[in-house]
């Protein structure tokens, strides 16, 4: 019989299972939350682990399915249509916070900053798939709940985003942030 009280047994993660991230039904009331679509950046979660990775302390992959329809198409630019850079950044900000829900850590999450951010590509409404890989470089589950992770944004096969550094807290009163 699934444990449904304690999500970390789950290694990958259904479309449903992130809208109920999003309504706060995943880590309970006082975890931390995806956003909601149009803001959500991925349709899935196909892997996550607490010790693999570059550097052993956690990794995750995600996919995005790209279809022509998709909200930021049709208005990002007008007559030329790509994905905003910033909403791959977003999405590994959102994996980053939802790995710290998934250790356990409770809080409103909120992105705290990137050392360094590369785009070497795009992603275009006649793209098939993202893929989003993380790799965690610190964890921290105590009074302070924080996760440091290096990612990447793939698209049908090719690293177009990299980014070092993704910095995101789990915050349980953010009212003066």
């Amino acid at each position: 019989m699934e444990n449904t009280c304690t999500p970390k047994i789950k290694s990958s993660y259904t479309y449903e299972d992130l809208l109920a991230s999003g309504r706060g039904e995943l880590f309970g009331k006082e975890g931390p939350q995806l956003p909601a679509p149009t803001m959500l950046m991925m349709d899935r979660i196909v892997k996550m682990t607490e010790d693999g990775g570059a550097f052993g302390k956690g990794y995750i992959e995600a996919e995005l399915d790209i279809h022509p329809d998709l909200p930021f198409f049709g208005c990002h630019f007008i007559g030329d249509p790509v994905m905003p850079g910033c909403l791959g950044l977003d999405a590994m900000w959102q994996l980053v916070g939802f790995f710290l829900g998934w250790v356990g850590g409770k809080g409103k999450g909120r992105a705290l900053g990137v050392g360094e951010v590369k785009f070497t590509g795009q992603i275009l409404p006649t793209a098939k798939k993202v893929v989003y890989r993380i790799n965690m470089k610190r964890v921290i589950n105590r009074k302070l709940v924080m996760g440091m992770a290096d990612g990447e944004v793939e698209v049908d096969g090719r690293v177009i985003y990299t980014a070092t550094d993704l910095k995101v807290g789990l915050f349980q009163d953010t009212s003066s942030f």
